[in-house]
């Protein structure tokens, strides 16, 4: 089975088992129209699929997730970051100290009334 299809299972039973569904209720292409979910279902959801992938789910994608493929997909892109993170950028270089002789102290030019 491919690494999408164990995704796509996985996901399908954490909204199953979130809303109480029988085992096959919901299909790959299923929407959340055709399964009668709602916003506060879909946020629901949403909290089970952060827990069962330890993913944090952005709560601006939330109104996009409209059917069980918006989710493998969104899913899907945020365990490839979380497997595949960016490299940190690298750290400033320290200051490059001045060659320039600092005047003595008490010699800096000034004028003294």
């Amino acid at each position: 089975m491919a690494i999408d299809d164990l995704l796509t299972q996985r996901i399908i039973a954490v909204i199953e088992r979130t809303m109480k569904m029988p085992a096959g209720r919901v299909q790959p292409a299923s929407t959340f129209d055709e399964l009668a979910i709602d916003s506060l279902d879909g946020i629901n959801i949403a909290f089970a699929l952060e827990s069962e992938f330890d993913v944090n789910i952005p709560d601006d994608s939330l109104p996009r997730m409209r059917s069980v493929a918006d989710i493998v997909a969104g899913i899907g892109s945020l365990l490839a970051v979380k497997t595949d993170p960016q490299p940190p950028a690298p750290a400033a270089a320290p200051p490059k100290e001045s060659t320039a002789a600092a005047p003595p102290e008490g010699d800096a030019g000034e004028t003294q009334a």
